[in-house]
């Protein structure tokens, strides 16, 4: 392995581009791309590399970029591309296709805020738009966590007792243009932990229809197919933590990650960047004698009821720190999530940062003090916490 000094954007592109190669011996690797800001450069760094078996495309939208990986992966191939914010938007019809289709595509996509009025910062609404789509969805804390996702979500997709694609989240600009030390292995050590692609329904000789007419007993069968698939992801992902660890040394987050909850009374649950300043406010907290700890959803799709449950078990109040609003509802974490709960439990949702602003101590710091001081939950609160 060596360390590089890179932001999240190259992270993941160095990591998909070690995955492509690693199946240059089956059948290739390649994708569409498009640019976008904030995740611009991490296709740009994979436009810029060659391929002994397969190639990027560039192409005139993200709609047409997830159509080449489609057709890709109908031939075998191992897929990546990248997006954000209104390019998801505009790629959606065919992110539910890739899905649908059961093809093991690999997309890492840059949370940023939907427009207009425009806004190039982080918002998790963008990714939380296709919670329906049938795709793994992972939320990473920092680069290091981008480049193992990435490698950990070929295997996962590929698994064909899984065979969904895969979405792994970023945060606009706190990742994707910060720069850090992130362990890169070489690419025999990555083939160690990625076999080859060998895609059962791929595309060959004999003619086949792919995206025909189903009947509804056909979609009814589709469905549950593709509903079994996702409810074994926990357990595929929890054997591709195994070998991830026992290959490269590090072994990726559990789906939710628990810190100082072993007696926590209070708890605060969030996803990505915004966990580290959480984990933070907890230990100022500690030093105060409050009983905080904190969990982290790294893996949104498929929602990890039972392992959040068992997390907040012993919860008297939570705060479910929202980085988007579904307008209307609130936060949509809050809404999956408010559930899992205990009976009695002050549940309060803080839909706070917003297009971008940064959430420091002091916010998080402010929402407990809200929080403690409650004895009943109110409405989702929107927390504006500047520029």
């Amino acid at each position: 392995m060596s360390l590089e000094f890179v932001s999240a954007n190259h992270a993941a592109a160095m990591a998909a581009a070690l995955a492509g190669r690693a199946n240059e011996r089956a059948r290739g690797f390649g994708g569409g791309v498009y640019p976008i800001t904030p995740q611009t450069e991490c296709i740009e760094w994979l436009c810029q590399q060659e391929f002994a078996r397969g190639e990027i495309v560039r192409v005139e939208s993200e709609h047409s970029a997830m159509a080449v990986c489609m057709g890709m992966a109908l031939a075998g191939a191992r897929t990546f591309t990248a997006s954000s914010s209104n390019g998801l938007a505009y790629m959606t019809e065919n992110v539910f296709a890739a899905a649908l289709y059961r093809l093991p595509i690999v997309m890492m996509a840059v949370n940023r805020t939907l427009g207009p009025p425009w806004n190039i910062w982080v918002d998790h609404g963008d990714t939380l738009l296709l919670r329906d789509s049938g795709w793994v969805q992972f939320y990473c804390e920092d680069n290091q966590e981008v480049f193992d996702s990435i490698l950990l979500a070929y295997r996962l997709a590929e698994d064909r007792r899984v065979l969904l694609p895969v979405l792994v989240c970023q945060d606009a600009f706190v990742l994707s243009h910060t720069m850090m030390q992130t362990d890169v292995p070489d690419l025999e050590t990555v083939r160690r932990f990625l076999p080859d692609l060998d895609l059962p329904h791929r595309l060959g000789d004999r003619p086949v229809t792919v995206g025909g007419l189903d009947f509804p007993h056909e979609t009814e069968a589709h469905r549950r197919q593709h509903a079994e698939a996702m409810a074994r992801v926990p357990e595929v992902y929890r054997e591709c933590q195994d070998r991830f660890a026992a290959v490269f040394g590090r072994r990726p987050a559990d789906a939710v990650e628990c810190y100082r909850m072993d007696d926590a009374e209070v708890a605060f649950l969030s996803m990505a960047t915004t966990a580290s300043t959480v984990r933070a406010v907890v230990d100022a907290a500690r030093g105060r004698g409050v009983k905080l700890g904190a969990v982290r959803l790294r893996m949104f799709r498929p929602f990890p009821e039972a392992a959040l449950r068992s997390a907040l078990a012993g919860c008297r109040r939570l705060g479910i720190l929202d980085r988007d609003i579904s307008l209307g509802l609130g936060g949509v974490l809050w809404a999956e999530a408010r559930a899992c709960a205990p009976a009695g439990c002050v549940v309060q949702n803080y839909m706070v940062g917003l297009g971008g602003g940064d959430v420091r101590p002091r916010d998080v710091d402010g929402m407990l003090q809200d929080l403690l001081a409650r004895d009943a939950a109110g409405e989702p609160r929107l927390v504006e916490v500047g520029s």
